[in-house]
């Protein structure tokens, strides 16, 4: 049986995505060595070595939701000018603008929270965890595991992929660096919406994005 923590070590020593590692795993019938060599046959290892190159080429995604309710630009980089015009790049570009725009990320990685908004959820956080009667002594512990869920929910790199959300944002770039070769960064996005801080009805835009992905 491939349990997690299979799954989590095979891709803390390769840098593969779940999906991939849970494949490297039940091919290999749970050897973790030969998953690894399997992974690195097909080159998965390898795209979190990639990582640290320059990635200064690019696009910049237009997608409009809505009939023109919600816009959303993104930049995506890659190494050279000759893989960003090309269908798997541009693919890759539209599916990350579609997820900015059902699930409403506000950084894309957690480095990028600031302090004072990082204490703030904190001291949030404490409070809560006070008025539910929580010893001291567990408060701290309950804060880092609640802290990595408000990163889940405002750091794209880390959100659940909309198309499948076994995996992570982060998950799906790795997998396509390992399939296009070159190092792949999200650098920014920006995200717009008609009549967003007015009060209005709520609204589920994940499942609306997602029926228009299904047509």
């Amino acid at each position: 049986m491939i349990t997690m923590e299979m799954v989590k070590e095979l891709r803390e020593r390769t840098g593969a995505g779940v999906l991939d590692c849970k494949k490297a795993l039940t091919e290999k019938e749970g050897d973790l060595e030969k998953a690894i060599a399997y992974l690195r046959e097909k080159g998965l290892a390898a795209a979190a070595k990639k990582a640290g190159r320059i990635s200064a080429e690019g696009i910049v995604e237009a997608y409009i939701h809505g009939g023109g309710r919600i816009g959303v630009l993104l930049e995506l980089n890659c190494e050279t000018d000759f893989v960003a015009k090309t269908p798997a790049f541009k693919e890759l570009a539209k599916n990350i603008a579609m997820q900015i725009t059902a699930s409403r990320p506000e950084y894309v990685q957690r480095e990028d929270v600031p302090e004072d908004v990082l204490e703030k959820e904190k001291q949030i956080l404490r409070s809560q965890a006070l008025n539910e009667g929580k010893p001291e002594k567990i408060i701290e512990k309950m804060i880092e595991g609640r802290i990595s869920k408000f990163y889940k929910e405002v750091c794209l790199l880390e959100q659940p992929y909309i198309r499948d959300p076994e995996i992570t944002v982060n998950d799906l770039i790795v997998e396509k660096i390992a399939k296009i070769g070159e190092n792949i960064k999200v650098r920014r996005f920006i995200r717009y919406e008609v009549g967003e801080g007015l009060q209005k009805r709520e609204e589920n835009f994940a499942d609306e994005v997602m029926a228009q992905i299904n047509k």
